[in-house]
């Protein structure tokens, strides 16, 4: 999960592509001059609990890799508040890694720099060819019709995770399947304290990726056809309004959610206070906070009716993280190396298991661990009924712009104010307007 701040909007691409091509420190124009044989620098995205777990389960793979190839990797695990931005500087500055990890839905922004190696037959060919990595996972390398910006590394979706005790208190005996049923659910358990949803109102990709799930159940995109912003569609004004509604008209997540932007809602999930989430791998983090595997289900993300995956039943954007090479590496063919190591069937294996996430390489998937009721839910909607982000160059402002507007309704509703069709248009429209500056 990604929480960005919101400064990121300052950082167009449309000023980076001038000056990418000084990316990576390398300086070959063909990219990638091979000058620093025996290291590479990697920015890993945080994936674990902390930073530090993290550098505990890479350390011994990193290892593994520089023993079989000679190559040594220094590695710099990056929380994601700071990513993007850090990704947006070394552009800029020159100052970048070989390897990196992106969000899979900055892949178009990051490849409208020009920074990144693209991912063409010769690359793919280099770590055993395209067709190893399933499908809707290369979907979120970059835009239709270009060589990918990135390889797929670990692939993930939502799904609800509900308290099993609060539905048995509530005489709730399954997860709902659609809207209407998560709302009655939820009235008959937010009461005394506990609430039936928790959110991170303040978390401007989640409140991007919950809006734009409900936009697809309402035919909206955000994006028209040419590309353009189309934040006050009737189907993105009425998904953003059905996600809040869930705090202002229906009472079901906690006022206090509009604030949260930490994995709060987690806690309180984990903690008793809260009966549902919408989430992405939630198993690592119920069990570092205390809770029993057996205390909790995990069902697909709802739908307005029937089944996910039938006509426009989208229930999950497709999540995940990218694995990318900086364009004038000085070390092209290791950097290529690193890739075919991360992206093997061993290794998706091992690291997709450990992060709770499910591999984007066909092969890897096979393993059990990725047939628990909880991953089977996540593998499912990968291959069913995730949707990409939109890939354009403007995505990452329109996590940003959106994002903000989300939050800011959070707000409104959190302190008793009206919202109402009017007032989300008005603030998607300055969200609108914010990205035509």
């Amino acid at each position: 999960m990604r929480i960005l701040r919101a400064a990121t909007i300052t950082a167009t691409v449309t000023a980076l592509a001038a000056v990418a091509s000084g990316c990576g420190g390398g300086t070959s124009p063909g990219g990638g001059s091979d000058d620093a044989p025996g290291t590479l620098t990697y920015w890993a995205s945080n994936q674990g609990p902390n930073v530090e777990a993290d550098k505990k389960i890479l350390g011994p793979e990193l290892k593994k890799f520089e023993r079989r190839t000679g190559i040594k990797v220094r590695l710099e695990v990056v929380p994601w508040p700071e990513l993007l931005n850090r990704i947006l500087t070394a552009t800029t500055s020159g100052q970048g890694p070989d390897v990196l990890n992106i969000g899979n839905t900055w892949s178009a922004s990051l490849q409208a720099t020009g920074a990144l190696l693209p991912w063409d037959k010769k690359n793919f060919d280099a770590i055993g060819g395209r067709g190893r990595f399933l499908a809707p996972a290369l979907d979120a390398t970059g835009a239709a019709g270009k060589d990918p910006a990135a390889v797929p590394l670990y692939s993930l979706a939502y799904a609800l995770y509900y308290n099993k005790q609060m539905f048995k208190d509530a005489g709730i005996s399954e997860p709902p399947a659609t809207w209407d049923e998560l709302v009655a659910d939820g009235k008959r358990i937010a009461k005394g304290g506990k609430w039936g949803l928790g959110a991170e109102g303040g978390q401007l990709t989640n409140n991007i990726h919950q809006a734009f799930v409900l936009g697809k159940q309402h035919g909206a995109d955000f994006f028209d056809g040419s590309g353009k912003p189309a934040f006050t569609s009737d189907g993105a004004v009425a998904a953003v309004k059905q996600y809040i509604d869930f705090m202002a008209k229906d009472k079901i997540i906690a006022p206090g959610n509009a604030e949260y932007g930490q994995n709060q809602s987690l806690r309180d999930f984990a903690t008793g206070r809260t009966a549902m989430v919408l989430w992405q791998a939630a198993a690592t983090t119920f069990a570092a906070d205390g809770m029993k595997p057996d205390e909790w289900g995990v069902a697909p993300v709802p739908v307005p009716s029937g089944t996910p995956g039938t006509g426009r039943q989208t229930n999950s954007m497709l999540a995940g993280i990218n694995i990318a090479v900086f364009k004038n590496t000085h070390n092209l063919h290791g950097a290529r190396e690193f890739v075919k190591f991360m992206t093997s069937d061993a290794e998706q294996r091992l690291l997709n298991k450990t992060y709770g996430s499910i591999p984007p390489v066909t092969a890897a998937q096979r393993d059990p661990a990725f047939d628990r009721q909880d991953t089977r839910v996540l593998r499912d909607t990968l291959t069913r009924s995730a949707t990409p982000l939109p890939q354009v160059a403007e995505e990452s402002q329109f996590e940003t712009s959106v994002g903000t507007a989300i939050k800011d309704l959070f707000a409104d509703a959190a302190a008793g104010h009206p919202v109402t069709t009017a007032s989300v248009t008005a603030r998607l429209a300055k969200a609108e307007q914010q990205m035509a500056q």
